[in-house]
């Protein structure tokens, strides 16, 4: 139970983080991103902020042997940097600059009940499904001890 209810408290926190800082708004995004055009660099400050906070956070933890509601940190094993994680970061960003939404933001403003986000988001889920219909999202079996996949 404490597991669930920290995993709710820090949804609920990240969420609110994404619509005080704006970036479940289109809109604010897509300024972000025109560097050419009539750039906002008001979400720079947001991620000015994040990263420290994010940098401290990872070395508190990296001095634990568990997080405090879980037997073990989930973290990726794949540290290969390849065509696939190229491709996909390319794929992620173009659809960023489209839609001026990524998943976590596009999640939290399914609140909104937009239309647009609500087709954002059903496209996303669409498009995991279909990469992992087609084996593109791997993972290592249980007991594999290869963490290059």
């Amino acid at each position: 139970m404490a597991r669930e209810a920290a995993a709710l408290v820090a949804g609920i926190v990240f969420g609110l983080g994404l619509a005080i800082s704006e970036m479940v708004n289109p809109a604010k995004v897509i300024g972000f991103l025109d560097l050419a055009g009539a750039w906002d660099p008001s979400l720079a400050f947001v991620m000015a902020v994040a990263v420290p906070v994010a940098a401290v956070a990872y070395r508190l933890m990296r001095g634990r042997a568990a997080p405090l509601w879980d037997g073990a940190f989930h973290l990726p094993a794949r540290r290969a940097i390849d065509g696939r994680l190229l491709a996909g970061a390319a794929v992620f960003g173009i659809g960023w600059g489209m839609a001026g939404l990524c998943p976590g933001p596009a999640i939290a403003a399914l609140v909104s009940g937009d239309g647009r986000v609500v087709a954002f988001v059903a496209a996303m889920a669409a498009g995991a499904a279909v990469v992992r219909w087609f084996g593109g999202a791997r993972t290592p079996a249980p007991g594999s001890r290869r963490s290059d996949r």
